[in-house]
């Protein structure tokens, strides 16, 4: 039996600011709910985003959204296939009046990185910023530099086109905390889509939190509790992902370290100093699918993008669920 607990007990002050950050998203992006309330968990939770959906639906304008929403500094990379690392991290050069050479920080020194279809770059570019979302550094010359706080790349791709791009590579899938789709809209929000013209922008989004505050939020959903019999828990579902015919590659140890803190995140936003299972099912797919390599031989009868979606929700039906 789970044990009764009571809700945070003083929270923070930007705790009770979240709400308003999402209805401030759900301006840009209409009709997804959940997608947004997830796009927030990532953020808390310290992870980096991958936004996978076909062209048209909002995958840009949500990471704008949720960017500028925060009082920090925000930079977008268009990634291209002339794009080299430099181009990312930034270069050392040699300045001629003080005899030293200098270090220029490239775009990756922010705190939000909208990094624009990304597998339309190569996977030497691709692999300059391994580092950056792992570490919160960047080495340049055999100096390492420190990221701001708090730093999120947030990714875009389209999981449709195959014609000059390059898939993301297991390593670089697996430091995305989460994979999320946006899907297309409900009747009633494409209708007001429609009826509001291009909408709002999404410069015009008011800050809702500071800096200090995120990297408070994100401290303090550490301190979430979860109960041992959770724990287990994830380290079933993390095991049949290992054990699955269907699936070639389970979770790594990285993944179930993230399905951990989203779990923290999640139960704080919705306030809670407590974990449930409730908040396990919900995550597993969004912080999974994108980790986990689908078995070839069914890949090849099957194509679907959703099938590792569907191979997790049946994982998680063969999962006892703790009371």
């Amino acid at each position: 039996m789970m044990p009764g607990r009571e809700t945070l007990q003083e929270p923070p002050v930007a705790l009770s600011r979240l709400a308003s950050l999402e209805t401030a998203l759900g301006s840009a992006i209409r009709g997804k709910s959940e997608v947004l309330r997830l796009s927030v968990v990532c953020l808390v939770a310290r992870g980096h985003l991958l936004i996978e959906d076909v062209p048209g639906v909002g995958k840009t304008t949500l990471a704008q959204a949720l960017a500028r929403s925060v009082d920090c500094k925000f930079h977008r990379l268009q990634f291209t296939s002339d794009m080299l690392p430099s181009d990312v991290l930034g270069v050392t050069i040699y300045n001629a009046h003080t005899q030293a050479f200098e270090f220029k920080p490239g775009p990756v020194f922010t705190n939000f990185l909208l990094a624009d279809e990304i597998n339309r770059t190569t996977p030497k570019t691709q692999s300059a910023l391994l580092e950056a979302m792992n570490e919160r550094q960047v080495t340049i010359d055999s100096h390492s530099y420190p990221l701001p706080q708090p730093f999120m790349v947030m990714a875009t791709q389209n999981p449709v086109e195959h014609h000059g791009t390059y898939p993301l590579p297991e390593s670089q899938l697996d430091r995305f905390f989460m994979r999320l789709r946006i899907g297309y809209p409900d009747p009633a929000s494409e209708r007001r889509i429609l009826r509001n013209g291009a909408g709002p922008q999404e410069a015009s989004i008011e800050h809702i939190l500071t800096a200090a505050e995120v990297v408070h939020l994100q401290e303090w959903a550490g301190r979430v509790q979860v109960d041992d019999v959770l724990v287990d828990y994830m380290l079933a579902i993390v095991e049949k992902t290992r054990a699955h015919e269907s699936l070639a590659l389970g979770v790594s140890p990285r993944g179930a370290q993230a399905l951990y803190r989203a779990v923290q995140a999640l139960a704080m936003i919705e306030g809670r100093d407590y974990a449930i299972p409730d908040d396990v099912k919900r995550l597993a797919v969004p912080v999974f699918a994108h980790r986990v390599v689908v078995n070839t031989r069914l890949a090849l009868t099957q194509r679907t993008a959703d099938l590792s979606d569907r191979i997790l929700e049946e994982i998680l039906t063969l999962v006892e669920v703790p009371l």
